[in-house]
């Protein structure tokens, strides 16, 4: 193992850096997560899960193999395995929670096609164009987070609507025309074919456009600056989303002949912000100091489940003088869920005539919102490696009242092979 090397398996005797200069460059990434349920939860077990996903891409500077101007291409495979302790302790199973503890779970523990997608700039960069087997979140709504809880991660606008919006590692067709108008102001929108056979186990290399219900168009402007003479980076961004895919209309719902039945069907739209800004350097280093991050999402109150989402972190990289490369962060989110979608299942236990939480047929009422938090600190061991552990609290899992609220201990490793 190369100790003082970016991979772990070492630079290939040099050959690895000098692909990458000719347009070659390779990724091999492998995340595990692990978490245990200390307290608390449905199930009050102290169970542990472990989920993990590989990634295998590779990168071509078809500017240098092929001498296009500015041009990319992208072909990325993920494979995701193992089980969510959110899933199996800490949730009701009958409803299951709104975040995870757990981000890298999720989206079918299989192996897919994540990337394979060309980019090509225009007029010194001033437009650039992508297209092909492409993940929303790449793109719109992005961010830097290395927390281990979803509700700290990047791609929030996805993670809340994800019947609509489909995050990493989910591809679909599609693609985004991007307008700089300055190295530091853009905007953009996207198009993205919707199949929701994309989601089953199995169609990870699924490419054909079957059982498509719609499109996704979301729309982003952004600012990317730099800030005082430590070049602080910040990004700023505000978006919102349009989807063709009708879905039921939750107030338009009501109790008949066993079940909930719906008279009207709307189409999905939402919104999003972020602000993620470090504000410190350390000695004129801005590879360490303190960054705070901030997000939003508001979702259509007549067919999402969730209709608003906020989160709030802060990170600092070099704490401490020995440790540079360390980081510690800490963050918040909150998940509202739709009150009209609390009234269905009130409807639907009153319809069945289910009025008690012991009950197995007994529609467990999400009401009000989930929240969650999370503490954790980054080992740099090696360039290759990083180790973080961290401490996780959730409070009214799935915004069930029943479900008490759970105290989570994880760890996280990144290794670049």
């Amino acid at each position: 193992m190369a100790v003082n090397s970016p991979w772990m398996f070492g630079d290939w005797g040099g050959e690895r850096s000098a692909l990458k200069q000719d347009g070659v460059d390779f990724q091999v990434n492998y995340t595990g997560e692990a978490a245990s349920n200390f307290s608390g939860g449905y199930n009050q077990s102290t169970t542990a899960r472990y989920a993990d996903q590989w990634q295998f891409g590779t990168t071509l500077d078809l500017e240098k193999l092929l001498n296009w101007s500015d041009t990319e291409f992208q072909l990325t495979v993920t494979n995701r395995n193992g089980k969510n302790v959110t899933n199996d302790a800490i949730g009701d199973p009958r409803v299951g929670t709104l975040s995870s503890t757990q981000e890298v779970y999720g989206r079918g523990q299989t192996t897919r096609l994540t990337q394979f997608w060309l980019r090509q700039g225009y007029f010194n960069h001033t437009l650039d164009i992508k297209a092909g087997r492409v993940t929303v979140g790449e793109d719109f709504d992005s961010m830097q987070s290395n927390f281990q809880n979803l509700t700290m991660g990047s791609g929030a606008a996805g993670n809340w609507r994800g019947d609509r919006w489909y995050n990493w590692p989910i591809s679909q067709w599609g693609g985004r025309v991007k307008l700089n108008f300055t190295p530091e102001i853009y905007t953009q929108v996207g198009i993205y074919n919707q199949n929701p056979k994309n989601y089953d186990t199995g169609n990870g290399f699924r490419l054909d456009t079957s059982g498509s219900v719609g499109n996704l168009i979301p729309l982003e402007v952004g600012w990317l600056p730099k800030l005082g003479a430590q070049q602080l980076p910040g990004k700023y961004k505000v978006g919102a989303y349009y989807s063709s895919t009708k879905g039921n209309v939750y107030s338009s719902g009501a109790f008949e002949n066993g079940g909930m039945q719906y008279s009207d069907t709307a189409h999905a739209y939402g919104g999003y912000f972020l602000v993620q800004q470090q504000l410190t350097a350390v000695d004129g280093d801005n590879s360490r100091g303190l960054t705070f991050t901030l997000q939003g999402v508001m979702n259509d109150k007549k067919t999402s489940t969730t209709d608003n989402f906020q989160s709030v972190a802060v990170t600092y990289v070099g704490l401490f003088d020995a440790r540079p490369k360390d980081e510690i962060g800490f963050g918040a989110g909150r998940i509202h869920v739709n009150d009209e979608f609390t009234r269905t299942q009130r409807e639907q236990n009153d319809g069945n005539n289910v009025n008690e939480y012991s009950n197995p047929t007994y529609l467990p009422i999400q009401s009000g919102s989930e929240y969650d938090y999370e503490l954790y600190y980054g080992i740099h061991a090696t360039d290759w490696l990083t180790v973080r552990p961290n401490l996780q609290y959730i409070s009214a899992p799935g915004a069930v009242s029943e479900v008490k609220d759970a105290f989570v201990g994880g760890i996280s490793v990144n290794v670049a092979l």
